[in-house]
């Protein structure tokens, strides 16, 4: 009897700071063919300012290629042990892990991409075929490095009624949208979780605004929020990136506004963009939005969302049985087996490239 699929351990850093997303699938590139265990570890505290303190360089002098390798070696010894750790608690055997690591630097327009994670360290220690660097080969040729989650919102919404858009809100936000004779459009649509952390983190020294408790209490300064929306990316035409740190001269523009009216403000501008860009630049309205990833789990972002978009049915992922808080994991364990089986993961109307881009460096156990 012929097995379909490989089992697919997904990895996924974000740049959220939530936690290390882990999830298994059963998928044969095409299809999600069953889904068997998945959770969030949280980085260690210390690693967390480890990371921090490299967040934002390149690799363009030595000193800061040292700073990074140092950094890239503690973070893969992390993944090492949450792998083996998921592998010795799961009776399944995974056939190959993808990692999505945290991205330390993306710029497109360098062209430069880089996230943590030494593949093949990891399959070694691991001694399990590793995908990784899923962004290498676009970026490369030409393209915009992002978003990579396209193919798999293309798979899970098989059975639903086009069109079709899925919001994907991590550390930045991006949309695809999936269309009535299998059109697939996608791209950046702006921030994401980490304009909301980084205004908490400084006013309030949380890392979040958990269950955007702090917005739901303070008042939204709509001019701001249109000050905001002045920002040139904005005015870009897909398919687009934002690149790391794009909008962080912007979060001066909340300074002065209480620690609840910030948070309002800053979720706000979040919500606005990502409705800002379903409105404009996806080529037919889409009857149902479908809110994927950190900031599904945001009430008060969420509720901000239906409020700009009170013609459509604005559901989140969960609902949809897809999951919130591993749904990264998730598409790290699809693009593996993309990978593997030689299939596409980047397009012309998702990142810019000229032809439909396989990609991930895959490396042997051994």
């Amino acid at each position: 009897m012929i097995i379909k699929g490989l089992n697919c351990l997904g990895l996924m850093g974000t740049s959220t700071f939530g936690g290390v997303e882990l999830a298994l699938i059963k998928t044969d590139g095409l299809d999600i063919i069953e889904r068997k265990k998945a959770y969030v570890v949280p980085y260690p505290d210390l690693m967390k300012e480890k990371i921090n303190a490299v967040y934002g360089l390149q690799k363009n002098t030595p000193e800061n290629e040292n700073k990074l390798s140092v950094v890239d070696q503690e973070v893969s010894d992390f993944y090492v042990q949450l792998i083996n750790d998921f592998k010795n608690e799961c009776d399944e055997t995974i056939d190959v892990v993808g990692i999505d690591g945290l991205t330390i630097m993306h710029n497109p327009n360098i062209p430069y991409t880089y996230q943590l994670g030494n593949g093949r360290y990891i399959a070694s220690r691991t001694g399990i075929k590793v995908v990784t660097h899923f962004r290498n080969a676009d970026i490369c040729s030409g393209g915009q490095g992002t978003p990579i989650s396209p193919s798999y919102f293309n798979a899970v919404s098989i059975d639903e009624t086009k069109p079709i858009a899925y919001v994907n809100i991590s550390g930045k936000s991006s949309v695809t949208w999936i269309g009535s004779f299998g059109e697939i459009v996608g791209f950046d649509c702006g921030p994401g979780d980490n304009f909301i952390n980084n205004w908490t983190a400084k006013h309030a020294h949380m890392e979040n605004d958990y269950n955007g408790r702090l917005a739901i209490m303070g008042k939204v300064h709509e001019k701001i929020v249109n000050s905001l929306m002045h920002h040139k990316f904005f005015a870009k035409y897909p398919p687009k990136a934002a690149y790391t740190g794009i909008f962080s001269d912007k979060a001066e523009h909340l300074e002065g506004l209480s620690l609840e009216d910030g948070a309002a403000t800053a979720t706000a501008f979040v919500a606005e963009s990502i409705c800002y860009s379903i409105c404009l630049y996806l080529p037919e309205i889409p009857k149902k939005v479908v809110i994927c990833g950190k900031g599904a789990g945001n009430p008060t972002l969420v509720r901000f969302i239906r409020q700009r978009l009170p013609s459509m049915d604005v559901i989140i992922s969960k609902e949809d049985c897809i999951p919130t808080e591993t749904v990264n994991a998730e598409i790290s364990a699809f693009l593996s087996a993309r990978t593997i089986y030689g299939l596409p993961i980047t397009f012309p109307s998702t990142t810019g490239v000229s032809q439909p881009i396989p990609g991930g460096e895959i490396y042997e156990a051994n």
